[in-house]
């Protein structure tokens, strides 16, 4: 009997079109696999499927298509430890895609049918009771209220330069109030901080070229000067592929992370609570076609 091979499918997706879905489809019994497709009809569906599918398999392999949102769905639905995951990008934006290299629709169905698979490791938010994990970073403090202030009617017109504008307003209501970060017993003071799993920010810009996703641990960006300057310099910085080194900027790297305070964070572009927050590491949580 050939294995399942469960396509979680966001038909909504930008770059979904049924002869895609056909195209997916044959590679995956080309390859020997039974392909179950799963489209989802609301945010919560991609979790609930990978949920009862690792109920249901021991070693299950799932292909999350579609954005972000797809992706982060899927893994937060995943049992620690059991599945094998692959990406193809259908959506708007899929960065995860874009962090190991996938180019194409037909890029990521050529890795699919290699069948080469490495263990990611991945980040946990803990709050309390609540729990969310993470594939590339989680951005606390200005990065947090930036994706929090986000308008969605602004979203939806202009995309990415909706983000532009929730930075304007973040920079009027500015603070200037440190919290404090705890990194493997060790205390620093920042106005942000960035914790990544992965070294590209958005997929595109070089932000931790400590970081990887199949390493455990994590880099950390850590802004210590409060004013306004400081923000314009890291932004041109970011947007130049220059790197971020020097005055206000700490890079750290660790693996158990506490932040303080009360700051709005974003996990992987959306926003989820405000600090404080604790953020582990998971080693070998999935293990990813690449």
């Amino acid at each position: 009997m050939p294995k399942i091979a469960h396509l979680v499918i966001n038909p909504t997706a930008g770059g979904y079109f049924p002869k895609r879905l056909a195209a997916i489809t044959a590679v995956m019994e080309s390859c020997g696999f039974s392909a179950e497709v799963l489209p989802t009809e609301g945010p919560d569906d991609a979790g609930r499927f990978a949920r009862r599918i690792c109920a249901e398999e021991a070693e299950p392999f799932i292909i999350a298509g579609g954005g972000d949102g797809t992706v982060n769905g899927v893994v937060n639905g995943l049992t620690p430890g059991m599945a094998t995951l692959a990406v193809i990008p259908l959506g708007t934006s899929n960065v995860l895609a874009r962090e190991i290299g996938i180019v194409s629709i037909d890029d990521a169905l050529r890795r699919i049918a290699r069948g080469r698979a490495e263990s990611m490791s991945v980040g946990v938010l803990e709050k309390g009771e609540f729990s969310r994990h993470f594939l590339l970073m989680a951005g606390i403090g200005f990065d947090g209220a930036v994706v929090e202030q986000v308008r969605l009617g602004e979203k939806r017109a202009l995309k990415q330069g909706a983000y532009i504008l929730s930075a304007l307003r973040c920079l009027r209501s500015w603070t200037e109030e440190p919290f404090e970060v705890t990194v493997d017993g060790e205390s620093i003071a920042c106005h942000s901080v960035i914790v990544c799993n992965a070294a590209k920010y958005g997929g595109k810009f070089m932000l931790a070229p400590g970081a990887d996703i199949f390493t455990p641990g994590f880099e950390l960006v850590c802004i210590t000067g409060c004013k306004r300057e400081t923000y314009f310099r890291v932004s041109t910085r970011l947007l130049s592929g220059k790197g971020l080194e020097g005055k206000d900027i700490a890079l750290l790297k660790g693996a158990d992370i506490t932040v303080s305070g009360e700051r709005p964070v974003q996990l992987d572009g959306d926003y989820v609570c405000h600090a404080p927050v604790r953020l582990r590491a998971v080693r070998d949580f999935v293990r990813l076609i690449v």
